[in-house]
């Protein structure tokens, strides 16, 4: 049972149930999606009926932002964890290391995939990255090619939000692998290229505070996070 917070449906599950579940996907025949929406995916999804189908026919709907956390809360359906997309991806990682599974890299700019592929590789030990691409491509074709030769169970896509889903949506039964997920600027991190917040900021869920200490460019954005918890609130006082 899925818990719904302002239009999109959540996985109500923690980390580790997550991961589990997108394990046994592996085992069923492709294609399957995770998506990891934020509080700015899920007002995107409002305004763009396409991008909201793809998010309510995802197989796994994974609460990345604290934001889906407390909009839950006011909502009265709380959901039992934040489940960062990141977080999924590394934990998924380990996991598929020990069976074999092979991850295709797909997003970001020139150079960065194939970087977050040799410290992926470094820090997960047994981890079989079989390729790499950015996301700076014209044409699907000889990307879709790439992932089918390249024979790959699992693909992070990382084109941002709504494409990197939406790409999927398309093209994921053609590129032959069987789970794919959409995980926004994680490949930037996985490289070294971005830091993530400290530990501390982690806990709390203040991520988007540290994010907008080094970032001050990103206040518009930040800006629409009160914006979302009071239309959780207004949801609330009219019954939804």
């Amino acid at each position: 049972m899925r818990t719904d917070v302002l239009g999109v449906a959540f996985d109500n599950v923690t980390i580790d149930e997550a991961v589990d579940r997108a394990l046994a996907l592996l085992e069923e025949e492709g294609p399957h999606l995770v998506v990891t929406p934020n509080p700015e995916i899920v007002q995107r999804a409002e305004k763009d009926p396409e991008f909201a189908g793809i998010l309510a026919q995802a197989d796994l709907v994974l609460p990345d932002g604290v934001g889906v956390i407390y909009a839950a809360k006011i909502l009265g359906r709380p959901l039992r964890a934040r489940v960062p997309g990141i977080d999924f991806a590394s934990a998924l990682m380990v996991r598929a290391a020990g069976l074999g599974k092979r991850l295709y890299l797909l997003g970001a700019a020139p150079g960065v995939a194939e970087q977050a592929a040799v410290n992926l590789r470094a820090a997960c030990p047994g981890l079989v990255v079989c390729g790499a691409h950015d996301g700076y491509f014209k044409e699907d074709g000889p990307v879709i090619e790439n992932i089918r030769a390249a024979q790959a169970d699992i693909v992070f896509v990382c084109l941002g939000a709504p494409k990197q889903e939406k790409w999927i949506a398309a093209n994921g039964e053609a590129a032959g692998a069987r789970l794919y997920v959409g995980l926004g600027g994680s490949l930037d991190v996985f490289a070294g290229r971005v830091e993530r917040a400290p530990e501390g900021f982690q806990r709390l869920g203040l991520e988007w505070l540290y994010r907008l200490m080094k970032e001050p460019s990103r206040a518009g954005r930040m800006a629409k996070l009160p914006l979302f918890l009071v239309s959780a609130a207004g949801a609330r006082l009219r019954g939804k």
